[in-house]
């Protein structure tokens, strides 16, 4: 970590449930309306009646995750970094590798823009979509690709926000993306009868609003005559952490792609099923993430009260967990019964939805473990972990699917998080002691 070379003293801070909770309540807020647009998108396609629509909305949604969430590690890494520049009370550094992350998230756009035709075809290919499943695919991805440069300057944005410990001004970008995402999708879906590519524009257009927002606080609360491009050895550091996370988040994507493709594999009412099923995924890792997002911030700034934080993080997370599956068994059918196109759909969902239920506290130690380590720039050992699991994850499905067809399945998810929870646990006593030893 670089000392501190400006007249910026590093901010003191207490540990508290208090202070977890200042952090987390608002991220979750924020989080909570990603999947809240996603839930509403599947359920605006839902009511054109077409379950090819819904199936070529998902599958183009895997690609995008695989291209989005694989360069995830962009805010990640942003957040780890300036919350120890922040608490070291080192702006320069801080600056340097906002820069940095900035700079990387525009190329890596423009590269996704100039070979975004072999990528859709690609990812449709391996994802095994055909017919009318592929056809919607296609019109999806075409439009919503373009958002690309501006999705992961947002990463960086959101990044640094929050490894400043601004959790309201977070919240509320957030908000402005996800709220403009989900107003438009429902006007230009059921408004002005746009279809699939309405969707995707929404998207597009929410992207491109929230990075002028984020470019604007930059500016705002930055000092531009410092401004200072990152050394060699800040480079080496910031592209090998960004590496470990990269791979990281692969493998997660990875995982959850491969989840999606086996579920058409089982056939169109089953991909739906539990494409709508996911979406409760997707809530309970959105309450989740603030507290790994509390983790985060409070791991980069504090080393020394770093046992603590991770006590009271673990409890919140836990508290949280079982908040969102009581709440999943008790409501989730009615979020079926709004998303889905019809009985048959519906009927498999409900019976699957104890599964969904039961994810966010099976995977809640997993996602504030991830904050930890994201906090503390444990990449390599983050990678490590995230490959034995998904490991872990191939292994559990080879075995369930073909003997409990999507019950199957849905186990061998259920282990994939199970696995990253204990492998993660089981590691922090050793990096922590090496830390502060």
């Amino acid at each position: 970590m670089a000392t501190a070379t400006t007249a910026d003293t590093a901010p003191s801070f207490e540990v508290t449930h208090r202070e977890v909770l200042r952090i987390a309540i608002p991220m979750m807020i924020a989080h909570f309306s990603t999947p809240l647009v996603s839930l509403v998108a599947t359920g605006v396609i839902g009511q054109l009646g077409e379950e090819a629509l819904i199936g070529g909305v998902a599958l183009a949604a895997v690609i995008f995750d695989v291209l989005f969430v694989t360069f995830n590690f962009l805010r990640g890494a942003t957040t780890g970094f300036t919350a120890q520049a922040y608490g070291a009370g080192d702006r320069r550094f801080e600056q340097r590798m906002l820069l940095g992350g900035l700079t990387i998230s525009m190329i890596a756009g423009l590269v996704i823009l100039l070979l975004h035709v072999p990528i859709g075809n690609l990812g449709l290919t391996v994802l095994g979509a055909d017919g009318a499943v592929a056809e919607a695919a296609k019109v999806y991805f075409s439009w919503r690709v373009w958002s690309a440069p501006f999705v992961l300057f947002n990463f960086v944005a959101f990044g640094w926000i929050i490894g400043r410990g601004d959790a309201l001004t977070a919240m509320l970008l957030q908000g402005l993306l996800n709220g403009l995402n989900l107003g438009l999708s429902i006007w230009w879906v059921l408004g002005l009868n746009g279809g699939v590519a309405g969707l995707a524009i929404a998207s597009l257009v929410s992207e491109i609003v929230t990075a002028l927002a984020g470019a604007a606080i930059i500016l705002c609360r930055t000092d531009k005559a410092s401004w200072n491009w990152p050394d060699l050895k800040s480079l080496r550091r910031l592209f090998s952490v960004n590496g470990d996370m990269m791979i990281r988040s692969f493998a997660l994507l990875i995982g959850l792609s491969f989840f999606t493709r086996q579920s058409g594999e089982l056939g169109i009412d089953i991909l739906a099923a539990n494409t709508i099923l996911l979406r409760f995924y997707f809530f309970g890792v959105a309450f989740l993430d603030g507290i790994a997002t509390a983790a985060e911030q409070l791991a980069g700034r504090a080393v020394g009260a770093r046992n603590r934080m991770i006590k009271l993080t673990t409890l919140w997370a836990l508290v949280f967990g079982a908040l969102v599956a009581l709440s999943f068994m008790a409501g989730g059918w009615w979020v079926i019964d709004l998303a889905s196109p019809n009985a048959t759909v519906e009927r498999l969902a409900e019976g699957f939805l104890p599964y969904a239920a039961i994810m966010p506290l099976v995977g809640a130690i997993a996602f504030q473990m991830d904050g930890v380590y994201i906090g503390a720039t444990w990449s390599r050992e983050m990678r490590n972990l995230m490959l034995l699991s998904l490991a872990t994850y191939f292994a559990a499905w080879a075995v369930l699917q073909p003997l409990f067809g999507n019950h199957g399945l849905w186990i061998a998810l259920l282990l994939f998080q199970s696995a990253r929870s204990i492998a993660f646990r089981m590691m922090l006593p050793k990096l922590t002691a090496r830390t502060l030893g």
